[in-house]
């Protein structure tokens, strides 16, 4: 006998409602796991801290790159708004810097977060979501601090991206905010002075400096 639909919704709702908060939980449980070991960490310890099975984790996330995805999406949101704030920031050149310290800062303390800025998984959308919505902006920050004669003009968005990448990485026990140090450095870097030398070489484009931050953390393009 077939059963009647008031009855099997209401049967199906607190499935729905379960699953709901079981996703949730692991993607809570996840963030928290990925910014202590990377992308890296095992479903098994995932599954751990959040008191449930790990087959619970495999069935709301079967492929790793789905849960990265979901985490990814908050995590571009929160480094996009921060971009966006900079842009509003009369000052060209203290938007660009406060741009640079706040993105270091959330990625210093989130090793999770850092990966997913600086690599791709192997379908690559969620890094190509991340630069149709961050590089626009911060192609901006970099074309208002040279209009405004703060910022050396061989400077592309892209030396940013670099820059970005290697200074998340430097951080040690005794000396967390290791990377301030040579965020300075790099700041009186890229300041427009008239004894400056011009650049060697070409920035790489996007996709080369995409490769090349693959490369450098292991993983495959």
């Amino acid at each position: 006998m077939t059963p009647e639909i008031g009855c099997t919704d209401e049967a199906a709702r607190p499935l729905r409602a379960d699953a709901a908060r079981n996703r949730a939980l692991i993607l809570e449980t996840a963030a928290e796991v990925f910014a202590e070991h990377g992308l890296d960490a095992g479903y098994d310890e995932i599954a751990r801290r959040a008191g449930i099975g790990v087959g619970t984790v495999y069935r709301r996330f079967p492929e790793r790159s789905e849960l990265v995805q979901a985490l990814f999406e908050t995590r571009i949101d929160e480094i996009v708004a921060i971009a966006e704030e900079s842009q509003r920031n009369e000052d060209a050149w203290a938007g660009l810097t406060w741009f640079l310290e706040k993105a270091l800062e959330r990625q210093v303390v989130d090793r999770g977060l850092k990966e997913v800025m600086a690599s791709t998984l192997q379908d690559g959308d969620h890094m190509s979501v991340g630069r149709e919505r961050l590089g626009p902006i911060i192609e901006d920050l970099v074309a208002r601090a040279q209009a405004a004669g703060s910022m050396r003009a061989d400077v592309e968005a892209t030396d940013l991206g670099v820059q970005l990448m290697l200074m998340s990485s430097l951080s040690t026990p005794d000396q967390p905010d290791l990377w301030r140090r040579y965020l300075a450095l790099i700041l009186d870097g890229l300041r427009a002075r008239p004894d400056l030398s011009p650049l060697p070489l070409l920035a790489p484009a996007d996709e080369a400096m995409h490769a090349l931050m693959c490369n450098l953390h292991g993983r495959e393009i």
